[in-house]
């Protein structure tokens, strides 16, 4: 079996590739059992698969679903992106039906919007996050909405990027783990840590946008701002919050086409 292959480069920085984040993108005649969906992911080893097949009915134009190296996850934000500049093509507008509702991709001139559910979160106390991440006690902001997130308020960019955090000890929270602080060039800076999904660091994060963008929105009192994710490959957003939806724009690149070749 030859199922089509493209890994594209999400959210990339000024345009260029090999920043941003990498997904594999996958477009399926039919469904494979899952146990071959997740060895495929753990083939691959990037932070998402995204696995489509073309949807019956009206309301979608596609099917998809995501795979981290261990485990299929409920949002993925650079993979539903990256899935949209695929198979866009001609059109100026292509829908998904995931397991969290109907997810779209639409042009925006040389960018690409991706229209999601706004996550909020609400303030609560995990002192034993805040050691694994190797900083002082603080109240975090935490939401079990899709597959969990927690977000930390830093006070500088630099803080954000000096995190070194005890990334074993991360593994054991099944949920998105989000430093966040003012940024320099950027409105709002990041990192994403998701060792409960087998991904350390991810390298930009567009579910985590989904909650940094009421949390952000709420702070700094507007709906629309720019976002670094400052991994060390980087990644560019512009978030605008709309009602109970976040749409984060940004631009994709391919890297790599090809078949993946299955016995």
């Amino acid at each position: 079996m030859k199922i089509p292959f493209t890994q594209v480069d999400a959210f990339v920085v000024d345009g260029q590739p090999l920043t941003g984040n990498p997904a594999a993108v996958m477009i399926l005649d039919d469904w494979l059992d899952d146990a071959t969906l997740q060895a495929i992911a753990v083939e691959n080893n990037l932070s998402e698969t995204a696995f489509l097949k073309k949807a019956d009915g009206k309301e979608a134009d596609w099917d998809l679903r995501w795979f981290t190296p261990t485990s299929e996850v409920n949002m993925c934000g650079h993979a539903t992106i990256a899935s949209g500049h695929v198979v866009i093509g001609s059109a100026t507008k292509v829908r998904f039906r995931t397991h969290s509702g109907i997810l779209s991709v639409e042009r925006d001139v040389e960018r690409l919007v991706l229209d999601l559910p706004a996550n909020p979160v609400a303030e609560v106390e995990r002192a034993g996050l805040c050691r694994a991440l190797g900083i002082a006690p603080r109240p975090l902001h935490f939401t079990e909405r899709f597959d969990g997130a927690a977000i930390l308020l830093l006070d500088s960019q630099r803080e954000v990027e000096a995190i070194d955090p005890d990334f074993a000890a991360l593994r054991k929270f099944p949920y998105l783990v989000i430093v966040t602080a003012p940024g320099e060039a950027t409105d709002i800076a990041s990192r994403v840590f998701a060792g409960g999904f087998g991904i350390d660091e991810d390298p930009v994060t567009g579910s985590a946008h989904a909650a940094l963008g009421p949390f952000w929105a709420d702070h700094l009192g507007r709906d629309r701002f720019t976002a670094l994710q400052a991994s060390a490959r980087g990644g560019h957003l512009d978030v605008e919050c709309a009602g109970d939806r976040v749409r984060l724009a940004g631009r994709c690149i391919n890297v790599i086409e090809g078949s993946f070749l299955l016995p």
